[in-house]
């Protein structure tokens, strides 16, 4: 199971380390992509906190400058490998608050994955906002990516 994330959690790496090299080399990146990028980085900060049972310091929707991107990518990609390696039984269920205060308990392994369908999600929403915008979306596919 620690291989499969790892290879998942590498992908998502890619993706995200696309699109910001992508915004980075436009003049001007469209209000909605800005808005998406930074909640993709923020909801996977705040699954890492829970997963690791600390507070967290980004709000759900915060807005972050596209300089701050990289680092707050590489951090979020660094701590969830910690979490992988560290964790000997993924269907461990896991307590937690979401941001509106309720408590709930899922399995090591679903919230892992959940980050990753929630990155995937809303990326499609952010290529969809570059077609909008008249810009080349890219091809972010997995199977394209492990070729």
């Amino acid at each position: 199971m620690k291989s499969l994330f790892n290879q998942l959690f590498d992908y998502n790496f890619y993706c995200n380390k696309n699109l910001i090299e992508k915004c980075s080399a436009l003049d001007e990146v469209p209000e909605q992509t800005v808005t998406l990028f930074s909640h993709v980085l923020n909801a996977h900060h705040i699954w890492n906190m829970r997963l690791l049972g600390k507070e967290h310091k980004y709000d759900v929707w915060q807005i972050h400058a596209l300089e701050t991107w990289s680092d707050i990518h590489y951090e979020n990609q660094r701590t969830t490998f910690e979490i992988i390696t560290n964790s000997d039984d993924f269907e461990k269920r896991v307590d937690y608050e979401t941001t509106e205060g309720r408590v709930f308990a899922n399995e090591l392994k679903d919230v892992l994955f959940h980050i990753i369908n929630h990155s995937t999600h809303h990326r499609g929403q952010i290529l969809a906002n570059f077609r909008t915008n008249n810009i080349e979306p890219g091809n972010l596919d997995y199977i394209s990516y492990k070729r």
